[in-house]
């Protein structure tokens, strides 16, 4: 899971991706990355670490030009190196161009082996490089003629930025799994993983960019829409609305927020419990927590306090802690939640371990009982197709009934939401991706793309 940031026509191209990028940056902290244009030369600055560390004033001086595009790299368990730091730019025979990608291409692992059986030479262990040397290898002599000829050969799921010395590209895959939007800001022309980014520089969100859509913005002109691919039924990762978009983002036509208090009524009326108080896990656990307690008429308390500003590394004491990782993220409020009944709304369990502290904080803070609610059904299956979810071997709903999982947990009970339920949540569940739940993979894999697939970069890994 990434975050992309791309606009065309502005003056302050850089500072604005620069911008959009700390907007999106809950969607990688890993790498980031910004390639801009002058109409005669690609810049570029890439740097591991977060937007604000990698590019103090001076990096961004460095990138001119009214065209820019950005990237945010989430953590993973693949190689970390500058390598594989995002936008990748190369110069071929058309010129000069830069891509920044969110999602992961199923058939990497084969192309990758027939392009070096042909000669080309990889510097990253990224599947996005081989779009890379796809688009360098069309016979079309245009640019957005060659980027759709590369698209054409690859499956899975794309949203992309790309940049060449006159234009801003954009393209989603067919399926539209991974979010893109269109925005306008100041005549200029923007896209962005997600609108909590036009949010902060002023942009006015248009639309969505289609699923199988290729947009060309040149500076001056209006946006060149094309259709190119074969119509394919829409799958967009429902996941987003679970966890990874910001809440004040509107994502796939609705608001992120609504959606997931839609979430936690819909999960209050499956699972309700006796209780004194329903206490979210920050941060993604808030507005299902919201809708719980609207619909139960059980009272909302904040029970659980996050450190906001940990870091990727910290010093463990010599003498142990116990559940010192979760507890230098989470604190439980003693004087909020002791001799109470508490409903604790989360919105995923993947293989239980952070869960089973939480729940075990809680009750040591002196919590009676600790009724957990989880906003969206069991997860049971990898995803192939941006978000890491572990083997089905380390997911813990995947080879364990709700009663293991609640014993293992030491919850007092134990609900999920339906996938019902979450159909209800998001107004209708057609055009959505539930492969994590159901195991139904809207691309199918067979083994050798799966094993291929083990030699690239994870993306997002989820606890």
């Amino acid at each position: 899971m990434c975050g992309i940031f791309g606009i065309s026509g502005h003056p302050e191209a850089a500072n604005l991706a620069y911008l959009g990028l700390y907007a999106l940056q809950h969607r990688g902290q890993e790498s980031t990355g910004i390639v801009s244009s002058d109409h005669s030369t690609l810049y570029d600055e890439r740097g591991m670490g977060q937007v604000a560390d990698v590019f103090p004033r001076e990096k961004i001086r460095r990138l001119r030009g009214d065209l820019a595009i950005g990237h945010t790299r989430y953590s993973t368990a693949g190689s970390s190196a500058l390598a594989n730091a995002q936008p990748f730019r190369i110069g071929y025979h058309a010129g000069e161009i830069a891509i920044a990608h969110n999602g992961n291409l199923t058939n990497a692992g084969r192309l990758r082996n027939e392009l070096e059986s042909e000669g080309s030479i990889f510097r990253s262990s990224s599947d996005t490089e081989v779009i890379l040397h796809l688009i360098a290898r069309s016979s079309w002599r245009n640019s957005p003629d060659a980027v759709v000829d590369a698209l054409k050969r690859v499956e899975g799921a794309f949203s992309l930025l790309m940049i060449t010395r006159d234009a801003v590209i954009a393209a989603r895959d067919p399926r539209g799994f991974r979010p893109l939007s269109l925005g306008r800001v100041e005549g200029a022309w923007c896209f962005a993983s997600e609108s909590c980014a036009f949010d902060l520089i002023g942009a006015e969100f248009v639309r969505d960019v289609e699923p199988g859509e290729v947009i060309v913005a040149a500076p001056g002109k209006d946006p060149e829409s094309f259709h190119p691919f074969a119509p394919t039924p829409e799958h967009r990762c429902i996941f987003e609305y679970v966890y990874f978009a910001r809440p004040d983002s509107k994502l796939f036509g609705r608001s992120v927020h609504l959606v997931r208090k839609r979430m936690g009524q819909e999960l209050a009326k499956e699972h309700p419990a006796e209780a004194d108080l329903v206490v979210p896990v920050p941060d993604s656990g808030v507005p299902a927590a919201l809708g719980y307690s609207e619909q139960s008429g059980i009272p909302f308390e904040v029970g659980l306090i996050r450190n906001h500003y940990v870091g990727r590394t910290f010093i463990e004491p010599q003498q142990s802690i116990r559940h010192f990782g979760v507890k230098v993220k989470l604190n439980p409020v003693r004087e909020v939640i002791e001799g109470k009944r508490i409903v604790m709304v989360d919105d995923s369990i993947v293989r239980g371990t952070t869960s089973k502290k939480i729940v075990t904080m809680f009750k040591e803070a002196g919590a009676r009982e600790v009724h957990v609610r989880i906003s969206c059904p069991p997860t049971i299956a990898s995803c192939y197709y941006g978000i890491d979810t572990p083997d089905p071997s380390e997911l813990i709903a995947a080879n364990n009934t709700v009663e293991q999982i609640r014993r293992y947990i030491r919850a007092t009970s134990l609900g999920y939401l339906s996938l019902e339920g979450l159909t209800r949540a998001t107004s209708g569940a057609a055009g959505f991706c539930t492969a994590c739940y159901t195991g139904t993979y809207p691309v199918p894999l067979d083994a050798e793309d799966r094993e291929q697939l083990r030699l690239f970069e994870k993306p997002a890994r989820r606890r």
